[in-house]
């Protein structure tokens, strides 16, 4: 007998695909849709004298109506801030935040002074509707609001404000509501930058902690490497998980890195957790009201895990591994390959700049891991893993193994050379070496063999562990795992540019929660002739 699965039956649930389920969820749930919006045109008008045009609607799902409040705009007061880089992080900003209940002509001030903020920008609404039986709660409505800030000076400091009608950041007494954020530096810059990353995080104290130290580094920019918070505890992207969503951890989430996220890109690829099959065709229709990221991927509306950007010499590459995952393939195949080829034109793309030295990729899904958990997937082996190696990629970022590893550099799933502890690698020798940072603040995993990491080294030239393919778990000793560490971590990247015909290098630290360094390697390249850049 097939039980009902939120009104859908075992057998129906287990084989529609995830556009399918949506629309039976949103037939079964709707009120007003389950994306409601209060849209605003965000017209998002820059210092430099110009204006973008109006934000693309969010999902296909989403409505527009009127924001109005039944409690004075003054009573309510915005939260959890978080910018993100448009796809010029020289010109552009995008400025992200929420509101606990809906408020009147949202708007965002900009000046290049804490008291001198009187450019005022129409920000937009997208107000996130989850129906009780989505859940643990009943129903609920989560209101974000943001802002496109384009023409934009590069190398800049701004200061904003966030508000709406009662409450005006450039009020007396509003100073404590004032932030700020620095636009990318100019093509060819030679000024050194930092930048963070990990993946798997969620509302919690050793995440708070972790921030800190974050934060302590004065990252350019952060890499969130996908499972963003947890809010979908399965992680199946199904619509039988909907039991164990809880949408107000995301308000949560965001209150918690608002101190680092407020003034620093936050810049997130998907996980698997972040598939929340109830809100769009996709899953993603909940997080494209949470995030405005670069929409110059191949298909905005229905990828936005997809964009790139260049922070001085550093190109920065997401894809969304939901694609092309054996291990949880709820979304697998989703873009009928489109991903795939617009990763290795943007790879080529990138590669050909005369401005860009060093190409870093993230996402979710391991190419290369050995915990007991999840190990390696087998999907981006086949379509991600030989445009890397095509490419010469200088670092992939991975999360979803809740630890920090490292490898050796990789070519054909095999070390090409070791790369030690304080080691450098020059990625013309050939082989890509593989980050994965996943242990942002979800419980840590284990090794099938001893941890190894700096002043605790045992090295291993044979571990034993698996990758997921079409046909399940395939068994595997690998000789590519050079580190291994369980406790929490974050890496951090150390940017030295150089004038043409010089050695520029991208240092990676990997620091764990006491601040402890766990790793260090080098990657360098000898930098291009200098051109227009792109």
């Amino acid at each position: 007998m097939n039980t009902p699965r939120m009104g859908l039956p075992d057998r129906l649930a287990d084989t529609l695909s995830m556009p399918e389920q949506h629309e039976y969820l949103r037939r079964a749930f709707s009120r007003r849709g389950l994306l409601r919006g209060g849209a605003v045109a965000a017209t998002g008008v820059a210092l430099a004298g110009g204006t973008a045009g109006a934000a693309a609607a969010t999902t296909p799902t989403l409505v527009t109506g009127s924001a109005t409040s039944t409690v004075h705009g003054s009573l309510v007061a915005p939260f959890g801030r978080h910018i993100a880089y448009g796809a010029d992080p020289r010109t552009q900003m995008r400025v992200s935040w929420q509101v606990p209940l809906p408020v009147k002509k949202p708007f965002l001030r900009i000046g290049r002074s804490p008291l001198d903020l009187s450019h005022r920008i129409p920000a937009e609404v997208r107000d996130l509707f989850t129906p009780t039986g989505i859940g643990k709660s009943a129903d609920i409505d989560q209101y974000y609001v943001h802002a496109a800030l384009d023409n934009l000076n590069p190398d800049t400091t701004y200061y904003y404000g966030v508000g709406h009608d009662g409450f005006d950041p450039a009020d007396a007494g509003a100073a404590h509501t004032i932030y700020s954020f620095r636009t990318a530096p100019r093509t060819h810059s030679t000024r050194p930058f930092t930048f963070t990353a990990f993946g798997d995080q969620n509302p919690s104290y050793t995440s708070i902690g972790l921030n800190a130290l974050v934060q302590a580094q004065s990252p350019a920019f952060h890499l969130h490497a996908g499972d963003i918070c947890y809010a979908e505890e399965t992680g199946h992207g199904l619509p039988g998980d909907a039991s164990n969503y809880d949408a107000r951890q995301w308000d949560s989430f965001l209150a918690q890195i608002e101190p680092l996220s407020s003034r620093v890109p936050w810049m997130v690829a998907f996980g698997n957790h972040d598939m929340e099959s109830w809100y769009s065709p996709n899953g993603y229709g909940g997080n494209e009201a949470r995030f405005t990221l670069p929409t110059n991927g191949f298909d905005a509306a229905s990828a936005p895990g997809v964009y790139s950007f260049v922070h001085g010499n550093v190109g920065v590459v997401s894809v969304d591994a939901n694609d092309v995952s054996y291990e949880i393939p709820a979304n697998k195949g989703y873009t009928g390959g489109k991903q795939t080829a617009w990763l290795d034109k943007r790879l080529t793309e990138l590669r050909a700049r005369t401005d860009v030295d060093f190409i870093v990729v993230f996402h979710h899904h391991c190419a290369f891991s050995t915990t007991s958990s999840h190990a390696s997937e087998g999907g981006v082996r086949e379509q991600w893993v030989p445009l890397y190696e095509k490419h010469q990629v200088d670092l992939v970022v991975n999360g979803h193994n809740h630890v920090y590893e490292r490898t050796d550099p990789v070519v054909q799933d095999k070390a090409v050379r070791t790369l030690p502890i304080g080691g450098t690698h020059e990625p013309t020798r050939g082989g890509v070496v593989y980050v994965t940072a996943g242990a942002g603040g979800e419980s840590v995993y284990s090794f099938p063999v001893a941890d190894s990491y700096e002043g605790h080294e045992d090295a291993i030239d044979s571990v034993p562990t698996y990758w997921t393919g079409k046909d399940g778990q395939v068994t595997e000793n690998v000789d590519w795992s050079r580190v291994r560490y369980t406790g929490y971590s974050f890496i951090r990247v150390d940017v030295a540019p150089a004038a043409p015909g010089r050695t520029t290098t991208l240092t990676v630290r990997a620091l764990a929660a006491t601040g402890a360094e766990v790793d260090r390697f080098t990657v360098s390249r000898k930098v291009k002739k200098a051109g227009h850049g792109h």
